[in-house]
């Protein structure tokens, strides 16, 4: 029975682990619907280039915790920079314009991101190895915790501490912040908000920078769990993060941390428990269920449209 409590317990710590960074890209999703009603699948690719950013920074500077967190710095810099161009060239020509129109060219910007990474000389399409800490004497120790049941590595405590801690910056951001008012005003009634000398486009863009700086910290955080980048590494992990934004609740910004950890959660178990080929099957089956159950998600709130 010990022996079954501690792989419960590592598994849980793994689903942590995980659950913190596609809560940090969920947030982007849902920050970004919850202002302008778009779904930007293009949210995972800009993680990608987070993760490729770190990994060109940690091997000019090593794989020292310094070295480390500049790559963090400068993913989440240049993520910041990335959004800025998508939104004002792809995004803002088409605010007015159908829904749809917006998310096909969402499904767009993710196929040239993906596609521009593959042709670039210094990127390629093959996978590389990301560089990590010194595996013996940094990455892969472990900490002890009462009575021994716990064994947390150093990798998954600078992934959950780091994620905790943006959630928690951004939290404080949205809620007593001047910005924050901003969003939200902005979110409730775009037009009532214009009107009262809100800079919608300021906000707009600023919730997509905000959005690109966790996925850029998230994709050097995926990248430090699971040491391999490729082109197409976002597209599965943004795939999840949508289903973690829906699952708390599209919009919801609390509704996304927790969908995020309780899908890393769940997603660690099956792996465990009952198959690794289950994983992805189970993730799109808790979206299918929850859209026809409670389609608001965990912590959504009902929205009343006048016609």
């Amino acid at each position: 029975m010990g022996f079954q409590i501690d792989t419960f317990l590592k598994q849980l710590v793994n689903g942590l682990s995980l659950g913190g960074i596609y809560a940090l890209i969920a947030l982007g999703y849902t920050m970004v619907y919850g202002i302008v009603k778009l779904i930007n699948f293009a949210h995972g690719d800009v993680m990608m280039v987070g993760a490729y950013t770190g990994y060109f920074v940690l091997r000019a500077m090593g794989a020292t915790p310094f070295g480390f967190a500049c790559a963090l710095a400068a993913a989440m810099v240049v993520c910041a920079l990335l959004s800025l161009l998508i939104e004002r060239c792809a995004y803002r020509p088409l605010r007015n314009a159908p829904r749809l129109n917006s998310l096909i060219t969402a499904i767009a910007v993710e196929l040239i991101l993906q596609n521009l990474m593959r042709v670039l000389p210094f990127v390629g399409p093959n996978s590389r190895p990301f560089p990590t800490m010194d595996t013996v004497t940094y990455t892969m120790r472990t900490q002890a915790f009462p009575g021994g049941l716990i064994s947390i590595s150093n990798v998954q405590i600078i992934v959950i501490v780091g994620s905790v801690v943006l959630m928690l910056l951004l939290n404080l951001l949205i809620n007593y912040t001047k910005t924050g008012k901003a969003m939200q005003a902005v979110s409730y009634d775009m037009g009532a908000a214009s009107l009262m000398g809100i800079n919608v486009n300021r906000i707009i863009a600023l919730t997509f920078v905000i959005g690109a700086v966790l996925a850029g910290a998230g994709g050097v955080l995926y990248a430090t769990a699971y040491p391999q980048i490729e082109p197409t590494m976002g597209y599965i992990p943004g795939l999840k993060a949508f289903v973690a934004a829906v699952l708390g609740g599209i919009g919801s910004v609390p509704g996304a941390m927790v969908g995020g950890v309780l899908l890393g959660v769940v997603e660690t178990l099956v792996k465990a428990y009952v198959s690794s080929q289950y994983a992805n099957a189970i993730s799109y089956s808790i979206l299918i269920l929850m859209l026809l159950v409670k389609p608001t998600g965990l912590l959504g709130k009902k929205q009343v449209v006048k016609v």
